[in-house]
């Protein structure tokens, strides 16, 4: 039976689901996903996604990849599928991929930013969407602890107690702190990441930029620690799944040229820009 292959960029607010990942007694964004797309198609469709994220983590750029056993045109299957999904979730893009692309194995890195909100009051508006954060980072420091996470180092004190693989060493291509005014992005591209990884830099981040740890302690924490030398595990409303990269596709702004989140970005935002 022949059969064509399609990859959607896909945004969606994590808040009422399970995470990314298909479960037996709760909503996943797979299941929504996949659910639409039966609905356009005689058999159940199974779809692969870039990378799973966490119950009431975010995505604007989460790729996942499925095949139908008809050809559609691009922009009316996209309409079609949208037409299907709940209103919390949308495809943004829609491409016709090769038939051995997989939108898990076929990625060449995935990049993660965890957005918080300093100050005394945040805006209602983005309650579910951010960390707040009443005490204030100190940016220099909290920098310095970036510089020290990029790299390959042990990370079993970034996963999650119960989940860490036997080989628990990764790559951390680029870890960068930016400031919006009360707004920190931290942004952290690797081609995997353990179970909680990102959440858990954010906690140990946090604690080196309130002066709450030296920068000796986290670099400490990448010789193979334990989990429980490391900080917190920050929320997960501050985590967003931002894009992936393939050889086969496109990469493409979250918004796709569209649109900002959270409004114009500054120049400071800007991706040739290390901050």
């Amino acid at each position: 039976m022949t059969e064509w292959r399609y990859a959607v960029q896909l945004a969606y607010v994590g808040s009422r689901y399970c995470g990314w990942q298909r479960q037996a007694d709760a909503m996943g964004v797979q299941e929504a996903l996949e659910t639409a797309l039966s609905r356009l198609s005689p058999a159940p469709v199974k779809v692969t996604g870039a990378g799973r994220t966490d119950r009431g983590v975010h995505a604007l750029g989460q790729v996942a990849s499925f095949a139908l056993g008809r050809r559609w045109r691009e922009e009316r299957l996209r309409l079609a599928v949208n037409f299907h999904l709940p209103e919390d979730v949308r495809v943004m893009r829609l491409f016709s991929v090769p038939p051995s692309f997989s939108a898990r194995y076929s990625a060449l890195w995935r990049e993660y930013r965890y957005f918080v909100w300093h100050g005394w009051v945040c805006p209602p508006h983005m309650n579910g969407l951010v960390w707040w954060r009443t005490a204030p980072w100190d940016t220099d420091l909290a920098r310095d602890a970036c510089r020290a996470l990029e790299g390959e180092h042990d990370f079993r004190a970034f996963c999650q107690t119960g989940e860490c693989p036997e080989r628990s060493v990764r790559r951390l291509d680029r870890v960068r702190l930016q400031r919006w005014g009360p707004m920190t992005v931290l942004t952290v591209r690797a081609p995997s990441f353990l179970m909680n990884m990102v959440r858990i830099i954010a906690g140990s981040v946090d604690a080196v930029a309130r002066g709450e740890r030296p920068l000796a302690w986290l670099e400490s924490l990448l010789q193979g620690a334990p989990r429980k030398d490391a900080a917190m595990t920050a929320p997960a409303c501050g985590l967003w799944f931002w894009r992936a990269a393939y050889r086969e596709i496109p990469l493409l702004p979250p918004m796709g040229g569209e649109g900002a989140f959270f409004g114009p970005w500054p120049s400071d935002l800007n991706e040739d820009e290390d901050g």
